[in-house]
């Protein structure tokens, strides 16, 4: 089913009245943010982002378009897998014993998501993560369960983007209930210069054509309760030729070959110590990847002793303490938690899993402060092996 959808505001309108928090692409703090929004007018029309190795900024478009921009530092990871949450709580004295104490787990927060805006690659991290936690992670799959999933085709990769090297991206395939392609008119209306901001008034309708597509029965039911029309002769293949122009224009690629051969015969590469006197061991990349799943525990009381709780939070193998075991850490030098990041996204990740940790979005480059590439770092070591 696809139709010509005429109002974004009638989309999350819909959404809020069918109980659902609405998570959408947000400006703030200089960034495209992931945050909860009551209303369209949040999103970021006539905003696009410049990326490259280590570096982000927002620029002002010539158009009204509100999915105009590429991956933010966020990933829709936070809201299924939150960076930190309470497992327990015990408090001292319970069933009349003063030596006891009486341990109650929170109550589950019965959250119904909506996500408006995940483009392709986000949407294969979401499928990984199912695969990863869905089983083991009651929390997880209790917000996996009640999601609703706006995805967006995406027509302007970033110079970061390599989705289509891993196969990730960017057409649209699986996972998600609506999708919709957003398509800006050559002679619809654009904005002035410097008319940006989220304080300027938009005609979200001006130059801009949304072609929605149902993928589901509940995608479906809401596009029937939206406002459409019929999709125009040769919109359908309009949208499918953007995508698929998008994907000839990524600059950045991985080599080709079984990856997990690679790096299982990369161990005692010169490349690693290379990378190791320039990352800084700061976890970023983990941060912003839209699968790094590790996490901690970490257990906290009250001055008098009488109350404690456990609280799960993610966790990064680039932090010593990751790798702790009695009497010391595994992984002491950089150079080899970097090769243990690296070896697992890409190699070990399919032996567990059955598929790779990596979608190709680019967030671990772009919001790496010395701009550490991961395509060029696995393109070195790939060099190096047949030099050797």
């Amino acid at each position: 089913m696809a139709a010509q959808l005429t109002s974004l505001e009638a989309l999350v309108d819909a959404l809020l009245a069918r109980g659902y928090r609405v998570v959408g692409p947000t400006v703030r703090d200089g960034a495209i943010v992931l945050s909860e929004v009551d209303s369209a007018d949040a999103l970021p029309y006539g905003w696009g982002v410049e990326t490259g190795a280590g570096r982000y900024r927002l620029r002002e478009r010539a158009d009204w378009a509100a999915f105009g921009h590429a991956a933010g530092p966020q990933s829709w990871k936070r809201f299924l897998h939150p960076p930190r949450r309470p497992l327990w709580t015990a408090d001292r004295g319970g069933d009349g014993d003063g030596d006891g104490f009486t341990v109650t787990e929170p109550d589950e927060d019965p959250v119904r998501y909506a996500f408006l805006g995940v483009r392709a690659c986000d949407l294969y991290a979401i499928g990984v993560l199912d695969r990863v936690l869905g089983g083991v992670d009651r929390s997880y799959a209790r917000r996996r369960a009640e999601l609703f999933i706006v995805a967006v085709a995406c027509t302007e990769p970033a110079d970061t983007c390599f989705c289509a090297a891993t196969g990730t991206g960017p057409v649209i395939t699986a996972g998600h209930d609506l999708a919709l392609t957003e398509l800006v008119d050559s002679g619809g209306a654009q904005a002035e210069p410097g008319s940006g901001g989220a304080e300027h008034p938009r005609r979200r309708s001006d130059g801009v054509t949304y072609l929605a597509r149902a993928a589901t029965p509940a995608g479906a039911d809401l596009l029937a309760a939206l406002p459409t029309l019929p999709a125009p002769a040769g919109l359908v293949e309009r949208a499918d030729a953007a995508v698929v122009a998008a994907a000839d224009r990524m600059g950045r690629s991985l080599p080709e070959g079984d990856l997990r051969d690679l790096l299982a015969g990369a161990r005692d590469a010169a490349r690693w110590d290379d990378v190791a006197q320039r990352c800084l061991s700061c976890g970023n990349c983990t941060m912003v990847c839209p699968t790094c799943f590790c996490t901690t525990v970490e257990d906290t009381t009250d001055l008098t002793g009488d109350h404690a709780q456990r609280w799960l939070r993610w966790d990064s193998c680039f932090d010593l303490d990751f790798s702790y075991l009695h009497g010391g850490a595994v992984r002491t030098s950089t150079r080899s938690r970097y090769r243990q990041w690296l070896s697992h996204k890409l190699g070990a990740w399919h032996d567990q899993f059955g598929e790779s940790g990596c979608v190709g979005c680019g967030r671990c480059i772009a919001w790496c402060p010395v701009g550490i590439d991961i395509t060029e770092e696995i393109t070195a070591l790939a060099a190096e092996g047949k030099g050797s």
